[in-house]
């Protein structure tokens, strides 16, 4: 059975400052799909157009021009007031700055997508539990972000990115803000979600090394994909 392609860009163009005398086209004419349970990379150097792409990718900003179908749905259609509810059920967003609520404890910052979601106080929190026990934060459960460290943050931020068990989970950086160490741990739960559970990863980075642990590596330079191989040189 054919892979169903769950992120499907064809002709992607951002401008900004369009038809003014500073006009400025980050993306030129992008074509990306990304199949359902594929790991996939997309690594650049910073003013590469990674992070643009990143934001189109996340319904974050609409493209200037070109088609976007996520998950089945046409991303050109979705009126802006819908597009925070996409977001929220598809896409489960993780940020090398952990983006996490301050006194605020890790179970209730896991439940936040939830909360959005309308779903009882009890389901939220069984569910929120689980996703904590998953990613070894169980006993962490009732601490605040400033109690924790950078990786245990960054587990928390997974643990919420996967609450809603969403369609992708889209990872910026995700070990940018930590040390190598911290940064295989967190790498290491990707794997595992991945293997596990055959979650679609798409893991936005400027390090080469990082990006040789996906399957499949998307590079993109002065705003164009320059190259998009399997992992081990088989070009796709």
């Amino acid at each position: 059975m054919d892979k169903k392609v769950i992120i499907d860009m064809k002709q992607i163009v951002k401008r900004y400052y369009e038809n003014q005398p500073n006009e400025l086209e980050i993306l030129h004419g992008i074509d990306l799909q990304v199949y359902e349970g594929e790991f996939v990379s997309i690594v650049g150097e910073s003013g590469s157009g990674k992070s643009t792409l990143m934001n189109m990718i996340g319904a974050l900003d609409r493209p200037t021009e070109g088609s976007y179908i996520l998950d089945g749905e046409d991303m050109e259609k979705i009126p802006d007031a819908k597009l925070s509810e996409i977001r929220n059920r598809k896409i489960g967003f993780v940020f090398q700055s952990f983006c996490l609520i301050p006194r605020t404890s890790a179970v209730r910052n896991v439940e936040v997508p939830l909360m959005y979601a309308g779903v009882p106080r009890k389901a939220r929190r069984e569910r929120a539990m689980e996703l904590l026990d998953m990613v070894g934060m169980t006993d962490r459960a009732s601490h605040k972000p400033n109690e924790l460290s950078g990786g245990q943050n960054q587990r928390v931020a997974i643990a919420r990115a996967m609450v809603n068990d969403p369609a992708i989970i889209l990872a910026d950086e995700p070990t940018g803000a930590l040390d190598s160490k911290t940064g295989h741990v967190v790498m290491d739960i990707f794997h595992k979600l991945h293997r596990e559970q055959h979650k679609t990863i798409v893991l936005i980075t400027h390090s080469p090394e990082l990006a040789k642990e996906t399957e499949r590596i998307v590079t993109i330079k002065d705003g164009c994909i320059v190259s998009d191989r399997r992992n081990g040189g088989e070009q796709s």
